[in-house]
């Protein structure tokens, strides 16, 4: 009697068990769940925690991550605006869109497969990647990249694939590999590049030094220009002094005369030097004490000669 009454006791347990668990679910603070009554939506519910449904066959639910989730694309090739082969490869976040209406259509598509969505959209994403073409070279790699406008133009492209009860967030471009024509022509080019910004550089070189060359000459003309006038203007200057004083010494020719020959006397005897000559001639013939003094107090030699004298230096 004990042994039937436990077992009949177990069994209302385990069926007990089983109806408790055929009908209530949970529902996580991230997830929404998809209530189906006979395989058709019955609504959606989004409040977390312990929830009722009819038992067995009647209700099923079926729980869907509402986090951002993440797929990348392959590596896709294309041809970029400037005609550069690239391969390019991109990743995009997205989630199942809020409404009740969205997450069942999502659930009617996808049968709730966060999988199958993402192979799905994977497909749509490589399709969208191609949109790089529409942009140069440089707008993808370099410091003049558009990176951002690209990136935008994909997600755009995605975005118009319209999968069903789903929302793209962002979409980035993680991967642009070139092939290997396209890299060299891409160093030939910028080899091409480099040797035009030496050329340019160079030429503004070259005009650089030539303008402080013509800079250079053009001060230099008008310094030369400077120096000659003022050399002239002294020059007039010496003159017009100079022939006053030649005036006078016209009038005293014989005291001119008189300084010519101290004049003389003092370059030939500066230094350490022997003379060896006629005292008779001018202007030596102011050393000899014994020489005549003329009419108007000045030494006369003796000989009417103004030759310079014949010297030897020892």
């Amino acid at each position: 009697m004990n042994k039937k009454t436990s077992a009949i006791a177990l069994g209302l347990a385990i069926v007990a068990v089983l109806v408790l668990y055929s009908t209530t679910y949970t529902v996580n603070f991230h997830e929404i769940a998809i209530h189906t009554r006979f395989g058709k939506p019955a609504g959606v519910e989004r409040e977390a925690g312990l929830h009722f449904k009819l038992p067995f066959f009647i209700d099923s639910v079926t729980k869907i991550d509402r986090r951002k989730q993440f797929v990348e694309s392959p590596l896709v090739q294309t041809t970029t605006r400037d005609g550069l082969q690239v391969v390019v490869q991109a990743y995009l976040f997205w989630q199942v869109k809020e409404s009740d209406d969205d997450a069942q259509a999502f659930f009617v598509s996808y049968g709730g497969s966060l999988e199958d969505a993402g192979k799905d959209l994977e497909q749509a994403l490589s399709g969208a990647v191609k949109a790089v073409a529409g942009f140069a070279f440089e707008d993808l790699v370099g410091p003049k990249a558009r990176l951002e406008d690209a990136e935008k133009a994909i997600l755009a492209g995605v975005a118009g694939s319209k999968k069903v009860g789903i929302e793209p967030i962002s979409v980035g471009i993680s991967q642009v590999v070139l092939p290997q024509k396209t890299t060299i022509s891409v160093l030939s080019r910028m080899s091409e590049v480099q040797n035009t910004l030496a050329k340019l550089e160079g030429a503004k070189a070259n005009s650089q030094a030539e303008a402080l060359k013509s800079q250079a000459t053009s001060q230099v003309e008008t310094i030369r220009a400077f120096a000659l006038q003022w050399a002239a203007r002294i020059e007039a200057k010496g003159n017009e002094e100079a022939t006053v004083y030649y005036e006078r010494m016209k009038k005293h020719s014989d005291l001119a005369t008189f300084l010519a020959w101290i004049d003389a006397l003092k370059a030939g005897l500066r230094g350490s030097t022997t003379f060896v000559g006629d005292t008779t001639t001018a202007p030596f013939h102011l050393l000899d004490m014994s020489t005549e003094i003329g009419a108007k107090g000045i030494p006369e030699p003796p000989k009417a000669t103004a030759a310079a004298p014949a010297g030897d230096d020892r």
